[in-house]
C-alpha cells in the first residue's frame, strides 16, 4: 500500500518535531514516522505517582541559557529551575567539598584547536607530562579525564581535542556551566511541540519502523514496517533525524535504514569520524532523604542536606546528583563510557543492586540502611535500544567539519538533522538537536515546494 505526503520526517525526537512544526507553519504537508510507541526519542519522561515527580530516562538538564530552549519555554509559560546545592567529592575514604575545578579548568584550557588534532589522552600526555608526579596535578588530570568521559559520555582515547575545544566555546557562549531543569520534566517541551503539530498539515505515526529509502531528485519512497504490515510512503522530500548510531548500523540490524543508493563517500567518511557515547543512568527513589543526616567532615556540623552533585572515583557509578533544590527523595546514578559498557545488557535487578552498593560506599552508609530506604528505580538501556544505540554523539580525532558534511542535503531531496548534525558546537544536547531541526526546516523551505 502506498501513501504520499509533501515531506516525510523520520524520527519524532526534538529535531524531527521542531522541524515538522516549522514546516507546518509554512503549510507543508508533513508525515512523521517514529519507530517507538511514543514521541520524544532520547527525551523520555515518566512520572512517579507516589512522589508526583518527573523521572527522566534520557535528557534531564538544560545546560546554560540556549535560546532554542529558553524562548520556547518562555512562550508557553513554563519554568526552568536552576540546579542548586552543594557539590561534594569522594576520594578514598573521605568526602570533601570539591576544590579541584580551577585546576581542571587550567588543564582543559590548554587545549588548542590551532595545533594538530589528537585524542584527549594524548593531549594530556603531551601538555601535562608531570615527571615530578605532583599529586595535585595528577588529581586534576584524573578529574579532567573523568569530566570528558562523564559529561561527554566519550572515550578519552578517541574523542578529538578540536571537538572538545569547539564544545567548550559553545558552552561559554550560553553560560553552559549553569544547569537547569524543566520543573515538570522535558515532557513539557514534547507537549508543546505535539500541541503545535495538531493541525491538518501534520500527522504522526508511531510504531513505524523505517527499513529503506529509495530516492531520486525530487522524489523519495520510504519503506515502513507498521502494525498493519509493510507500507511504502512517498514524498518529494525526506528529513532523516535518527541518532548517529542508527545511521551507522549495519544493514539487517533492527532499526538500520537501507538506502537504495550508497550515500556519498564524504558522508560515509563523516559518519566514521563521529562516535556515539555510552551512558547508563538510574534514578533511585527512596522513602526519605536519608543522606541529609550524613556528616562528612569530622569536627564540623555540616551535613549533606543540600547535596546537589557528588563526584566520586567509583568504577561503575562515578557521578551522582539529587533533584536539589526540589525536595524529592531521589538520587540519579550516572555510569558513562566504560561503566556503561560493563552495565549495558545486564538485568535490571543487577544494575539496581550495583547502584545501591555504590551509593552505600560513597555515602559511607551501611548497605542495609540504603536498601531499607530504597523503594524503586528507573532506567533505560539506551545502548541496547535499537532506535538509539547509545546516548549522544561526539567527534573523534580528525572530525573537523564532519557534522557539517553529515548535515548536507542530497539532491534537494534527502535532508539530515539531529544533534549529531549540529554545526554550532552543541552536539549531544537538546538545544543542539533543536537547532539542527530549525536549520533543516529552512533548507527544505528554501529548496521549494
Amino acid at each position: 500500500m502506498q501513501t504520499s505526503a509533501e515531506v516525510i520526517v523520520i524520527g519524532a525526537g526534538a529535531a524531527g518535531l521542531v522541524a515538522a512544526c516549522e514546516l507546518g507553519k509554512r503549510k507543508f504537508q508533513v508525515e512523521i514516522l517514529e519507530a517507538r510507541d511514543r514521541v520524544g526519542g532520547r527525551i523520555y519522561t515518566r512520572r512517579d505517582r507516589n512522589l508526583n515527580a518527573p523521572i527522566e530516562f534520557g535528557a534531564e538538564f538544560v545546560h546554560g541559557k540556549p535560546p532554542e530552549i529558553w524562548k520556547r519555554f518562555s512562550s508557553f509559560r513554563k519554568t526552568l529551575l536552576e540546579a542548586d546545592g552543594d557539590n561534594w567529592c569522594s576520594s578514598g575514604s573521605e568526602l570533601s567539598r570539591c576544590n579541584f575545578f580551577d585546576q581542571v579548568d587550567k588543564v582543559l584550557k590548554k587545549m588548542d584547536d590551532k595545533s594538530s588534532d589528537e585524542s584527549f589522552l594524548k593531549f594530556l600526555a603531551r601538555c601535562w607530562p608531570n615527571p615530578q608526579r605532583d599529586q595535585r596535578l595528577e588529581e586534576a588530570k584524573r578529574r579532567a579525564t573523568a569530566y570528558v568521559s562523564g559529561f561527554n559520555a566519550a572515550d578519552p582515547d578517541l574523542v578529538g581535542m578540536h571537538w572538545l575545544v569547539e564544545s567548550m566555546r559553545a558552552e561559554e557562549r550560553i553560560d553552559g556551566e549553569r544547569a537547569f531543569r524543566p520543573r515538570n520534566g522535558y515532557q513539557e517541551l514534547l507537549d508543546s511541540l505535539e500541541q503545535e503539530l495538531r493541525t491538518p498539515q501534520a500527522t504522526i505515526h508511531t510504531n513505524a519502523v523505517v527499513e529503506a529509502i529509495t530516492w531520486r531528485p525530487g522524489s523519495a519512497q520510504v519503506t515502513v514496517q507498521e502494525a498493519e504490515g509493510v507500507r511504502v510512503r512517498e514524498a518529494r522530500k525526506v528529513l532523516i533525524t535518527v541518532p548517529l548510531a542508527v545511521l551507522q548500523a549495519d544493514a539487517g540490524q533492527r532499526g538500520a535504514i537501507r538506502f537504495s543508493r550508497q550515500l556519498p563517500a564524504q558522508k560515509l567518511a563523516a559518519l566514521e569520524k563521529l562516535e556515539m557515547g555510552k551512558v547508563i543512568r538510574v534514578v533511585f527513589c527512596f522513602r526519605s532523604k536519608f543522606w541529609e543526616g550524613v556528616r562528612p567532615l569530622r569536627g564540623e556540623d555540616v551535613t549533606l542536606s543540600r547535596l546537589s552533585f557528588l563526584l566520586t572515583e567509583e568504577e561503575l557509578f562515578p557521578t551522582w546528583w539529587t533533584r536539589a533544590p526540589d525536595e524529592f527523595p531521589m538520587i540519579t546514578g550516572w555510569a558513562p563510557f566504560r561503566a556503561a559498557q560493563q552495565l549495558s545488557g545486564k538485568s535490571e535487578s543487577y544494575v539496581i543492586q550495583e547502584g545501591l552498593a555504590a551509593l552505600s560506599r560513597v555515602l559511607r552508609i551501611p548497605r542495609e540502611t540504603v536498601e531499607r530506604e530504597f523503594e524503586r528505580a528507573y532506567f533505560h538501556d539506551w545502548q541496547n535500544d535499537p532506535f538509539s544505540r547509545g546516548a549522544y554523539s561526539y567527534g573523534k580525532v580528525g572530525s573537523d567539519g564532519a557534522q557539517q558534511t553529515l548535515a548536507e542535503p542530497l539532491d534537494h531531496t534527502l535532508f539530515f538533522a539531529g544533534e549529531a548534525t549540529d554545526t554550532t558546537g552543541n552536539n549531544g544536547t537538546v538545544h543542539g538537536a533543536i537547532a539542527s531541526g530549525l536549520r533543516a526546516a529552512k533548507e527544505i523551505m528554501n529548496s521549494g515546494h
